[in-house]
């Protein structure tokens, strides 16, 4: 059987007359196209490596134009970093360590206000019994204070730094630290727990800051230095106290409850107590406050 050839065989010339015949035909059924109709599709008829070069003189052409208009950006040096920061420094008044600390603390303090049968206005309402300060360890509104603050009274009110004020329960405490757990009925919306922080790695002069409501003023904020670490301090109802942290950072009636604080921002210690041999009950230049490990350790909080 004859295979099919798998080559093209040369025309005959009748097939070739005939081929010629046929594109003339179609040629003049069809004209060519104009030089206007060919304007149109320009880059039809461009092999892809002249698109390709089309394009990078375009581009680089556009960089040549935005590198003469907007100049050939600077490379920073340290020393121009150097010179902005020292600018920075000579012109800005930057908030000091302690002002930074205690904008962090700010949210989670507390005024704690209590009220006993003892004292009543001509109207037979409750009067404030005595004032102190808190510190807000957790989003459910728990508080910490000192048992001093709240023992004996019949309804302890706190005020929340948004201004809100709630009842509050006693929950927790802890007597050989004079420290007290109490709970607030309401919340605020945005109520923000403080960061509790170590005391373990305090040392004498690292710097603190106290915050509270000395007098029932407040929120006051008072710094100074860790005096010493590990004292001991026998309170009013001869309760003697352990493990105190020992600072110089004011603090007076009203204080009590409230958060001693580093430079972070975190909660080292509660204040507890001032050492005034005079029965003025003012500051002196002594402040103790126990650590927030024995507050967490004594209230089943884990370690911090």
């Amino acid at each position: 059987m004859k295979r099919a050839a798998l080559y093209s065989r040369k025309p005959t010339a009748q097939e070739a007359d005939r081929r010629f015949s046929a594109a003339a035909s179609a040629a003049a059924t069809h004209p060519p196209r104009t030089a206007s109709r060919i304007a149109t599709q320009p880059f039809q008829r461009l092999p892809l490596w002249a698109a390709l070069l089309l394009c990078a003189l375009l581009t680089a052409t556009l960089t040549w134009a935005l590198t003469r208009q907007i100049g050939t950006p600077q490379r920073l040096t340290q020393d121009d970093i150097n010179a902005a920061v020292l600018h920075t420094l000579n012109t800005q008044d930057l908030p000091s360590r302690a002002a930074r600390a205690a904008q962090l603390i700010a949210p989670s303090v507390v005024r704690v206000r209590t009220q006993d049968e003892d004292k009543k206005n001509p109207q037979g309402e409750l009067q404030d019994s005595g004032v102190g300060s808190g510190v807000v360890i957790s989003d459910e509104g728990v508080i910490l204070t000192n048992l001093h603050v709240v023992q004996g009274a019949k309804r302890i009110q706190v005020t929340f730094a948004d201004g809100l004020e709630s009842e509050a329960q006693i929950i927790g405490v802890q007597p050989e630290n004079d420290l007290a757990v109490i709970k607030a009925k309401r919340l605020p919306d945005d109520l923000q727990p403080a960061t509790l922080g170590s005391s373990q790695n305090l040392q004498p002069g690292d710097e603190v800051v106290a915050v509270g409501f000395p007098f029932g003023i407040g929120p006051s904020v008072s710094a100074g230095v860790v005096s010493g670490l590990n004292r001991q301090f026998g309170s009013e109802d001869k309760t003697m106290m352990r493990g105190l942290i020992q600072a110089d950072a004011a603090a007076n009636p009203g204080n009590s409850g409230g958060p001693l604080i580093n430079m972070a921002g975190e909660v080292v210690g509660i204040v507890t107590a001032i050492l005034n041999p005079t029965s003025a009950r003012t500051f002196i230049g002594i402040v103790f406050a126990a650590t927030i490990e024995s507050a967490g350790g004594g209230m089943g909080m884990p370690p911090f």
